[in-house]
């Protein structure tokens, strides 16, 4: 009986000293504050903004549904510049694109090397009012390129309707703060590098409201944010035997394309 006792006794001593060790090692340890996704975000927004010139390389995935809310997953890369204030180049190459887009302050241009042709644009002499036009116009968007945006911010703050932390997690070895926003039509996650220089190094897009939820998902790397590019390279110049077709109006299908003049 008093061996048991004993026990009893040192029985209770550890779980006092294990009560004791975790309180005194929950106010020594106490969690920091998480920082705000939207304060994050926009330190991003800001740096991007503050570059006069940039250059970065995407992997980009992304799903179409084809049947029944079934998916199917293609790829591409993607090698994006940037000369503010009015000079923008997209090459991107993949499972369905081979095209090449250009503002070289005064047009855009848009080239589908598979498909040998072209087409041209005037635009106002900014990047901001270009990309603008061209998607109310024509519907022409190119992923990423509002990065290239100064009213990057405005454009994102406006249609996020509830945002989160999620923590830290490493893209590629790279230390990023997990972000999450979300409205009602749209989920999206971005990958924000926790270092000096906040650039965005992965982004998820998922499609609520359409069939299948599909997903757009890009690995930005190989930034370049003091790149010296030339005028020249944001200047289209027809290869021979590039056919020149004219942009048609947003709403029209393709089929309703007018081709002008004839081989350049």
């Amino acid at each position: 009986m008093r061996t048991n006792a004993i026990w009893k006794v040192a029985i209770m001593g550890v779980f006092l000293m294990s009560s004791a060790a975790a309180a005194t090692g929950e106010q020594a340890a106490a969690p920091e504050k998480e920082p705000d996704p939207m304060v994050v975000l926009k330190q991003t927004c800001d740096y991007l903004k503050s570059l006069n010139q940039f250059s970065f390389h995407s992997e980009v995935t992304y799903d179409q549904v084809y049947y029944k809310g079934k998916k199917l997953r293609y790829g591409m890369d993607m090698d994006t510049f940037v000369k503010r204030p009015d000079m923008l180049r997209v090459n991107a190459d993949g499972d369905e694109v081979n095209r090449q887009f250009f503002f070289d302050g005064k047009t855009i241009t848009l080239y589908d090397k598979n498909a040998k042709i072209y087409a041209s644009m005037e635009v106002p002499p900014d990047i901001e009012a270009a990309l603008e036009k061209a998607n109310r116009d024509f519907g022409v968007r190119v992923a990423l390129t509002d990065l290239a945006s100064p009213k990057l911010w405005d454009i994102l703050s406006n249609k996020i309707k509830h945002s989160l932390y999620v923590g830290m997690s490493d893209v590629h070895g790279v230390p990023c703060h997990h972000l999450a926003f979300d409205n009602s039509n749209i989920h999206l996650e971005v990958w924000i590098d926790a270092g000096e220089n906040p650039l965005p190094r992965k982004v998820v897009l998922e499609h609520i409201r359409v069939k299948g939820s599909p997903e757009w998902t890009a690995y930005l790397g190989d930034w370049k944010t003091d790149a010296r590019m030339e005028d020249a390279m944001f200047s289209f110049v027809p290869p021979s035997g590039v056919e020149k077709v004219k942009f048609f109006a947003a709403g029209k299908t393709s089929t309703q394309k007018e081709k002008t003049g004839g081989k350049s």
